[in-house]
């Protein structure tokens, strides 16, 4: 009884928000991957999309002017990996602090070197355990296949796979498996995926993501995610394991099923 009602009043909060589907449709034309997302599956992400915007708070961060159109860019952009699981995956947190720019975090921060400074370095995005997320606009601008050091980005999947993660221990690699899905399996071949970037790494060979992923397990598990979501194809052919668990955990298959005799 309470969920349908919380459901006929979500659906009347979304009614009067007022956003149509070709403000929708403008607001994401520049994304590539929503060309991955067509008929039905186009259609529940614009819906989700809606009734993320009415669940949230977007608070401007240092006094940024965003849009209708940057909320409706950011709302979609975070309902994508959920499409498949969805918004109550989202219900622990909020707010979103939206920055035009990168943000500089006011609290202590030691480097590698082991110096402790006043304040962290300039970040673009950051999700807290329990509280916000926090996002540069120029960083979301930013988004695609090689948009970081010519290789995957998008500041928005990355931080919202942080809250993921953090649903089970913190942020350390290991989001709430499914039923069908074995932990050991996953920090077995995550690991092992693991061990093989931080060699290639340390012998200067490419890396096929982004070698932020090799800070920690709960980095490698985001930037993975925005390699999954952004750059597929290559995710599929040089980390095809690690490829195959994400397809499980999100429940989608970014690069097409090959079917014989096509």
């Amino acid at each position: 009884m309470f969920k349908r009602f919380n459901n006929w009043l979500e659906n009347r909060r979304v009614k009067k928000m007022g956003f149509t589907a070709q403000q929708w449709e403008s607001a994401i034309a520049d994304w590539p991957v929503m060309q991955r997302y067509q008929g039905a599956e186009r259609d529940a992400l614009r819906d989700m999309t809606f009734r993320f915007l009415v669940r949230k708070r977007f608070v401007s961060g240092g006094g940024f002017q965003f849009t209708d159109a940057m909320c409706l860019k950011i709302a979609t952009m975070a309902c994508v990996p959920i499409l498949q699981l969805g918004l109550d995956w989202y219900d622990h947190w909020v707010t979103l602090i939206i920055y035009e720019g990168d943000f500089v975090p006011n609290r202590p921060y030691r480097s590698d070197d082991g110096v402790v400074h006043a304040r962290s370095p300039a970040l673009s995005g950051e999700a807290w355990l329990r509280g916000p997320v926090i996002l540069s606009w120029a960083s979301i601008c930013e988004t695609g296949a090689h948009a970081r050091h010519n290789k995957a980005s998008n500041v928005v999947i990355h931080e919202l796979a942080h809250k993921l993660d953090m649903l089970r221990d913190g942020a350390n690699g290991a989001p709430p498996m499914h039923q069908d899905m074995r932990a050991g399996e996953w920090h077995d071949i995550f690991t092992a995926a693991w061990d093989r970037l931080q060699r290639d790494y340390h012998k200067h060979r490419p890396l096929p993501l982004d070698d932020y992923a090799l800070t920690t397990s709960g980095e490698f598990f985001a930037v993975c995610s925005e390699t999954f979501f952004e750059d597929p194809h290559s995710m599929k052919e040089h980390m095809p394991k690690v490829y195959r668990l994400l397809c499980q955990f999100y429940r989608q298959q970014p690069v097409p099923i090959a079917i014989s005799g096509m």
